[in-house]
C-alpha cells in the first residue's frame, strides 16, 4: 500500500502542477493567451507583464499552492522521503511541461519554490533573497537562477551533516536544475545584455514569443 500511495502521491503531484494556471486566468479574465507575447511561459513573471499585478498575485500564489499540497500530503500520509521528494519534483516538471498544453508551460520557480518550502519551511526565507536581487538589479530572472543555485547548495551542505533527509535534499537539487534548464534563454540573454528588466510591460498586441530575443521569463 506504500508503494501504492507513493506512485499516486507522484503521479497527482504532476497532473495537478500541470494544470496552467496563468493560461486559464488570462484567457478567462482577459481573453489573452500568455503562449502567444512576452516568453510565452505561463507563469507569475509573463503573467505580471500582460496581465497585471492583481492577477499576477493569483497565478503565483495558485503555482505556489501546487509545489505545497502534494508535499503536504505525502507528509500527512508517512509516506517514505524518497516519494515525497519525488512528488515535489514531478509536481515542478508538471508546471513547466503541462500536457494539457503540449509540454509547454512556465519556467518552475512557484511551484518549485512551493514544493521546496513544504518540505524546508526556512527556505521561505530566500524570498527575501529573491526581493534583494530583483531590486537590486531588475532582473527576475537572475534571481531565481542565483536562488536555484544557492537553495540547493544550503540544503545538500545539511543532509551532508545529517541535519536535514538527504532524499528531500535530493529533491531541492532535482526543482533548481529544472528552473536553471528552463531559464536557459534568460541565462543567454543576461550574458548578451539584452534581458528585460521587471517592471517593463508586454502588450498583448505585440510581437509573439519566439519574435525577438529580448524578452524574459
Amino acid at each position: 500500500m506504500e508503494t501504492l500511495g507513493s506512485v499516486i502521491l507522484i503521479a497527482g503531484a504532476f497532473f495537478l502542477a500541470a494544470i496552467p494556471f496563468g493560461l486559464v486566468l488570462g484567457r478567462l479574465l482577459k481573453g489573452i493567451d500568455l503562449r502567444q507575447y512576452g516568453s510565452g511561459a505561463t507563469g507569475t513573471t509573463n503573467s505580471l507583464r500582460l496581465l497585471g499585478w492583481r492577477i499576477a498575485v493569483a497565478v503565483l500564489l495558485l503555482d505556489f499552492g501546487k509545489g505545497v499540497i502534494p508535499v503536504v500530503i505525502g507528509r500527512i500520509a508517512d509516506l517514505p522521503n524518497w516519494a515525497i521528494a519525488a512528488s515535489a519534483v514531478a509536481a515542478t516538471a508538471g508546471h513547466c511541461w503541462s500536457p494539457y498544453i503540449r509540454m509547454k508551460g512556465g519556467k518552475g520557480m512557484a511551484t518549485g519554490g512551493g514544493a521546496s518550502v513544504a518540505m524546508f519551511p526556512w527556505l521561505l526565507f530566500f524570498g527575501l533573497w529573491v526581493v534583494f536581487v530583483v531590486w537590486r538589479t531588475r532582473y527576475v530572472s537572475l534571481a531565481s537562477i542565483l536562488t536555484a543555485i544557492l537553495g540547493p547548495l544550503v540544503v545538500v551542505v545539511l543532509a551532508l551533516f545529517g541535519v536535514v533527509s538527504g532524499w528531500w535534499a535530493a529533491g531541492v537539487v532535482g526543482i533548481g536544475l529544472i528552473i536553471i534548464f528552463q531559464h536557459r534563454s534568460n541565462i543567454d540573454r543576461l550574458l548578451k545584455g539584452t534581458e528585460r528588466k521587471f517592471g517593463v510591460k508586454e502588450s498583448p498586441g505585440g510581437p509573439p514569443a519566439d519574435a525577438g530575443t529580448s524578452v524574459s521569463s
